[in-house]
């Protein structure tokens, strides 16, 4: 049924920008042979135009993330061609519908939790704490989401978070998985665990105060370089773009900023997933253009991808005196303790337990990233 309302929902969404001239009511209005209903049934926005680009950046982002980790960085979509079944089922997790893991529904519900009520524009740092939440509930991708802070990537907490042992390897007089050996948790490139979580590694950053400060210019560029690099999202004040490279001085980016109509899973189960990807060609903007609040993104999905991020960071990043973050072997001692983030205890699945906003106290609320120097 929910599915059906849904449908209902968006063929509403042509009219958003004169939904004010319409009054409430359960009458259909018939425009050009088709019936519309205007009353959806719920209190909440029919469309996200307006304030969710920074949260379709977010889905872009981790998106791509999910295609490294189940068909690899070099996988290209081919337009009218079979794709693999985990394609499809990447595509399940970001459509429009509350029961998705990452459908814009779950994302705006989590982020009243970050302060955000339903509607209002997401910052590059709110998306991140957000996805951080949401991947607890997802047991098919099985993501490790780090979110770095105060310009600072911690590697003991990363190896914490993404060690673990493979299921039935201890016994009750061994430790048990979150307790790893300290060989484990707190050594660099040199150190392996038994098995590793793939990482989405998001690094939130302040490049300037009202413009980017150019001495950051060099080191943004090279993060597009890595391997690992997912992009970053970013834009505009209240406009968002995901980056996924550079030319010169110039951004490579894609625009969330065509409103298009819902789309469903069909009765075979699969996805029309055109309208899932680039209707028009990536766009550049002056790298100068750039807001200075942005989230770089990197997916790391073995150990030796991140000792090797971490190699290349080490090289093209803090080589600068004025660092645009810092990377760290062990855990700062004047901060809290680290402690990975888990799933609460709850009866219900994830997108249940997030429908209704009093479950998302048992979030602790972390505090806005603030840049240490500029």
């Amino acid at each position: 049924m929910e599915s059906v309302m849904s449908k209902y929902e968006n063929q509403i969404t042509i009219f958003t920008d004169y939904l004010e001239e319409f009054p409430d009511t359960d009458e259909l209005v018939w425009i050009l042979g088709k019936q519309h209903l205007l009353r959806t049934g719920g209190t909440g926005p029919s469309s996200d135009a307006g304030w969710g680009c920074m949260l379709r950046c977010g889905q872009m982002m981790l998106a791509q993330a999910l295609i490294c980790r189940h068909l690899g960085r070099d996988w290209n979509w081919e337009k009218q061609k079979e794709q693999p079944k985990e394609y499809q089922r990447i595509l399940q997790c970001f459509l429009d519908r509350k029961d998705c893991c990452y459908s814009i529904h779950q994302m705006a519900q989590m982020g009243v939790g970050e302060g955000k009520s339903i509607g209002e524009w997401f910052g590059p740092n709110t998306v991140a704490q957000v996805l951080k939440k949401l991947a607890l509930f997802d047991e098919w991708n099985s993501l490790a989401v780090y979110v770095s802070m105060d310009n600072t990537v911690v590697i003991e907490d990363i190896k914490k978070m993404c060690c673990v042992l493979p299921v039935g390897a201890h016994t009750a007089d061994e430790s048990p998985p979150d307790s790893l050996p300290a060989s484990s948790q707190g050594k660099g490139p040199s150190a392996t665990c038994p098995a590793w979580k793939p990482l989405l590694l998001i690094v939130p950053l302040r490049l300037g105060i009202n413009q980017i400060n150019p001495v950051y210019i060099e080191a943004f560029k090279e993060c597009f370089k890595m391997p690992q690099s997912l992009g970053a999202l970013g834009g505009k004040p209240n406009n968002a773009y995901y980056f996924i490279g550079f030319l010169g001085d110039e951004l490579i980016f894609l625009d969330p900023h065509t409103t298009q109509t819902f789309v469903d899973t069909e009765e075979s189960g699969i996805v029309d997933d055109e309208t899932f990807h680039c209707l028009q060609s990536p766009q550049r903007m002056s790298i100068l253009n750039l807001d200075p609040s942005v989230a770089l993104g990197f997916f790391c999905k073995e150990e030796k991808d991140f000792d090797n991020w971490c190699s290349l960071v080490q090289k093209e990043i803090l080589k600068e005196n004025l660092r645009m973050f810092e990377l760290v072997q062990k855990h700062p001692s004047h901060w809290p303790p680290f402690v990975p983030p888990a799933k609460p205890e709850v009866t219900t699945t994830g997108a249940e337990f997030i429908d209704s906003t009093e479950h998302l106290e048992d979030f602790d609320l972390e505090e806005d990233f603030e840049i240490l120097s500029v």
